[in-house]
């Protein structure tokens, strides 16, 4: 059997690793977190800024006191260490704050110069962040995926050529939320920029698992725009990023226009400020800002291509491990030589088990965190579960009348730079036992959310944390 590298040395540095929770018997186990691809925990780097930042904390920009001046330096250099980060060139780029990507996306949606007959180009992988905001404003083109979940490169070629000329902007992921598959953005973007069209990547989930490279803005390769997450890269302190072109958003009022935005306001006038004060208005969230600035250098001080390496052994030894599993469907990539084509995510299914059972069953019993569900991607999960046009109208309608006991879905597990091959052995056992119906909770349906909740059981919260 393959033998997965030792875990990097991050474990210790994630806060609350290895942490202690209770089970549907009442027994205590350490708990395995697979949900990374929704959220990571903190990096310790990350908590350490943030408790050295708060004694500290003020106002930033144009506070005199010496708490202000230097909360307006730390500020001042988040925004310089996540451009570097990406690889953007800050001297015709900014790097703009906010709570998330989903904001920097909707953000993008609102001040993306173009014209009445433009369209946005994008694809069928997408998280609905790097989707939605976009049919609120536009019209859109879906770039569909292929059976095994990859682009069809082919039909990103047939839509550049139909609506060249006509392309506001083409919106990718950079690695897919559901199968892990990793876009070939340097590729598209080349492609999008011969055809007259700028490049988005939505890089929340490759950001904390591969290198992210704008590279010159003259390479043909250049990514315009790149927006990230900090809850996805072990800073979970609410902040989230936008990077691209200066100029941009110099073209108009931001959407969000208030105090910081301007230079100068009389009862006639606006002049707006530069970037990216215009576009962070009100008082900026300056303790996420530096949690995601630190946790970034930390990443880099690992070495991505570390990161990656160790990424690819546990992928590697968890599919082989979970194939042997009875009853197991693995969507996506399975070819071990192949898996440097994704990101350490597994969406998986049990034969006769529903997802949402089965993610329920591995939280109460086994102490494992995982997702179920379609992952804010309904259009892509119903292309990998192959489902028929009649299947997928039952579903939607069912839910639409308020039933989701027969929602279609996944339970999907996602590693961590801090990961290690204990975790998978802790899933794969679990895995072993549901597939006998070897589990002890009278699980029941709640019809209204399609959860699975123990009967009789209160689960003890307020031992461990609750506001009241």
């Amino acid at each position: 059997m393959h033998n997965p590298a030792q875990p990097l040395d991050l474990r210790q540095r994630i806060v609350g690793h290895d942490q202690l929770v209770p089970l549907l018997d009442g027994s205590l186990v350490s708990y395995v977190n697979l949900d990374n691809a929704a959220s990571t925990p903190a990096l310790q780097d990350a908590m350490d800024a943030v408790t050295r930042l708060l004694p500290y904390y003020a106002s930033v920009h144009r506070g005199t006191g010496f708490k202000s001046r230097l909360c307006t330096v730390a500020y001042d250099q988040a925004h310089e260490i996540i451009g570097h980060f990406v690889g953007a060139d800050l001297r015709t780029n900014t790097v703009i704050f906010g709570k998330n990507t989903t904001e920097a996306i909707n953000k993008l949606s609102f001040r993306l110069p173009a014209q009445p007959d433009q369209v946005i180009i994008t694809t069928q992988l997408e998280h609905h962040s790097n989707d939605l905001p976009w049919r609120a404003r536009f019209p859109v083109v879906h770039v569909r995926a292929l059976p095994d979940g990859r682009l069809d490169e082919d039909d990103f070629d047939r839509a550049l050529a139909s609506y060249a000329g006509q392309i506001a902007l083409v919106a990718v992921t950079g690695a897919s939320n559901v199968s892990g598959f990793i876009q070939p953005i340097h590729r598209l973007a080349a492609k999008a920029h011969a055809a007259g069209a700028r490049i988005l990547v939505d890089a929340a989930q490759l950001a904390p698992h591969r290198r992210v490279d704008m590279r010159p803005d003259n390479d043909p390769e250049h990514l315009d725009f790149v927006v990230l997450s900090a809850h996805k890269m072990y800073a979970p302190f609410g902040a989230g990023a936008l990077i691209g072109p200066k100029d941009v958003f110099l073209h108009s009022a931001p959407e969000y226009p208030g105090g910081g935005t301007v230079d100068v306001v009389t009862l006639d006038e606006v002049h707006w400020a530069g970037v990216p004060d215009r576009e962070e208005a009100g008082s900026p969230n300056v303790v996420g800002a530096v949690a995601m600035a630190a946790a970034a250098q930390a990443l880099a001080k690992v070495g991505m291509d570390a990161v990656a390496a160790h990424e690819q052994e546990l992928l590697a030894y968890a599919i082989e491990r979970m194939l042997a599993v009875p009853g197991i469907q693995i969507y996506g990539e399975t070819d071990p030589a192949r898996l440097d084509e994704k990101v350490g995510v597994i969406p998986f299914n049990l034969t006769g088990v529903s997802h949402f059972l089965l993610a329920a069953i591995l939280g109460y019993e086994g102490g494992i965190g995982v997702r179920s569900g379609c992952f804010c991607a309904h259009p892509y999960v119903v292309h990998l579960l192959q489902l028929d046009e009649h299947s997928a109208h039952t579903w939607r309608d069912q839910l639409l009348s308020g039933d989701k006991s027969h929602m279609p879905g996944m339970v999907r597990a996602s590693f961590g730079c801090y990961s290690h091959a204990d975790d998978i052995d802790r899933l794969v056992a679990m895995l072993q036992r549901v597939a006998a119906g070897d589990y002890q909770g009278d699980y029941r349906l709640n019809r209204a959310t399609g959860e699975y909740l123990p009967a009789n059981y209160v689960e003890p919260l307020a031992e461990y944390f609750l506001l009241r």
